[in-house]
């Protein structure tokens, strides 16, 4: 790998290099070298969160236990006063 320095950056860019690395948890170099790559067309990003149209992929992640927990602590849902349907 090789080194660079970048000369002339304004404070205000710099500004704001800073608070995005803050933001996304990542060093200024880091976000640098992501920015760059990016640019340059390398390193595709991911998209951050995976847009679901439906919860298909959590359908079954329940292991038998949790499933029947689930079901005992919610099993009232079902029942009807019938002092609140006067």
């Amino acid at each position: 790998m090789v080194n660079i320095t970048v000369r002339g950056i304004e404070p205000e860019t710099l500004s704001k290099l800073k608070a995005l690395a803050k933001k996304e948890n990542t060093s200024v170099n880091a976000l640098v070298l992501r920015l760059l790559n990016r640019s340059v067309g390398r390193g595709q990003e991911k998209p951050r969160y995976q847009r679901h149209e439906d919860l298909s992929e959590l359908a079954g992640a329940w292991s038998p236990q949790e499933a029947a927990e689930f079901e005992a602590n919610t099993a009232s849902f079902g029942t009807i006063d019938p002092e609140q349907w006067r």
